[in-house]
């Protein structure tokens, strides 16, 4: 297992979710750089540091004995890596985390800023920034160059001040953003936007995936969705804006849903998507690792759109960790239904786990899949 050796830390740190033989490691040369470069800098134990998007808790776990350190990401997992890789390593000096469905309360020293692959988000973290930086707040973003578009460094410029780019090391590059007093920005989100059927509209706060319109995949799949569930229990897993399971309440108004993402945004867009359309209907909403913390054999049914990336890494191990995830939940006889691309072979995958798959629909590109446990 490779080790995060900086200045501040030596640390033997995992990813989340774990898997066996991951080849992937928790920190990359973008985290060594920018702690190399702090230590340099000096960091004072007085200081107040803001981490922004610290993916496996790499930054916030070596800065914690050294600073009054407080992380903020939208990753669930992230946040458990956090705890995990804090406990792992004897940490004790535990930072503050803040879900980025909320704003950290400042004022900060130090902000470090790993760039997200959603610029969205990066956009709406450091327009919550103003009024929330220290005197000579120090800025620095940092990201392997080939995940380090020209628009972040833009957005940097936009709402912090202007941009000074580092040389390159082991591929990865620091941004260097010296605050300027600005007027107070408004944000761009949420954004919103309509659907014929069911005749809804959806917000979208500023990390969710298709923000500006309903993914292909989905809209594939809502017109078959399953009705007349009576009082079945219903996961929608990997809920994003809530629209599996908000159509799927619509259909059947007597089921009990349940709806959870590892984003916190897509639950706090989710929670308010709900409150919109169906008013105080009871619903459990929540933040999770999927469904790993839902009782084995409470569901009935579970509907999915699976994702095919964490991040920056794509692959279908996510996907295949739910489906196991769904049939430990659900009950004998109850199903799964999901859709996907039809090169991704799901079909293959959940033979190996569940009784029966049935192909219920099917576009072109995309296939919509019922599998019975």
């Amino acid at each position: 297992m490779p080790i995060l050796d900086t200045p501040f830390a030596r640390l033997d740190l995992i990813r989340q979710p774990e898997q066996p033989n991951d080849p992937l490691q928790a920190f990359d040369a973008a985290d060594e750089y920018l702690l190399t470069h702090l230590h340099e800098q000096g960091l004072a134990a007085d200081e107040r540091v803001l981490v922004l998007n610290d993916s496996f808790g790499a930054l916030a776990c070596s800065l914690a004995p050294h600073a009054r350190v407080t992380s903020s990401g939208d990753s669930h997992l992230g946040h458990l890596a956090l705890q995990k890789n804090l406990e792992r390593n004897g940490l004790s000096a535990a930072p503050l985390f803040v879900p980025a469905s909320t704003t950290p309360e400042g004022s900060f020293d130090v902000v470090l800023i790993r760039i997200p692959k959603t610029l969205a988000l990066l956009e709406e973290q450091l327009i919550r920034l103003h009024g929330r930086l220290a005197p000579n707040a120090r800025v620095i973003a940092a990201a392997m160059i080939k995940h380090l578009p020209r628009a972040a460094g833009d957005l940097l410029e936009q709402y912090i001040g202007p941009v000074q780019a580092s040389l390159a090391v082991k591929k990865a590059r620091l941004l260097f953003a010296k605050p300027e007093t600005r007027p107070a920005p408004r944000s761009p989100y949420p954004t919103r936007y309509r659907l014929d059927q069911p005749a809804i509209e959806l917000l979208n706060h500023a990390n969710l995936f298709c923000r500006e319109g309903l993914d292909i995949g989905t809209r594939a799949f809502l017109p078959h969705l399953p009705s007349g569930l009576g009082t079945a229990r219903v996961a929608d897993l990997g809920c994003g804006n809530g629209i599996l399971g908000i159509a799927c309440a619509l259909a059947n108004p007597e089921a009990h849903l349940t709806l959870v993402d590892e984003s916190y945004m897509a639950v706090q867009s989710t929670a308010e998507n709900w409150r919109a359309i169906l008013g105080e209907r009871p619903v459990e909403i929540r933040p999770g690792d999927g469904l790993a913390e839902q009782p084995a054999g409470s569901l009935d049914l579970v509907l999915c759109n699976p994702p095919f990336h964490q991040q920056q890494v794509v692959g279908d191990f996510l996907a295949w960790r739910m489906f196991q995830q769904a049939k430990r939940a659900l009950t004998p006889r109850g199903e799964l239904w999901i859709v996907g691309n039809r090169h991704l072979g799901y079909h293959v995958k959940l033979k190996r786990l569940f009784e029966r798959v049935e192909q219920v629909a099917a576009t072109p590109k995309f296939v919509v899949l019922r599998a019975i446990r």
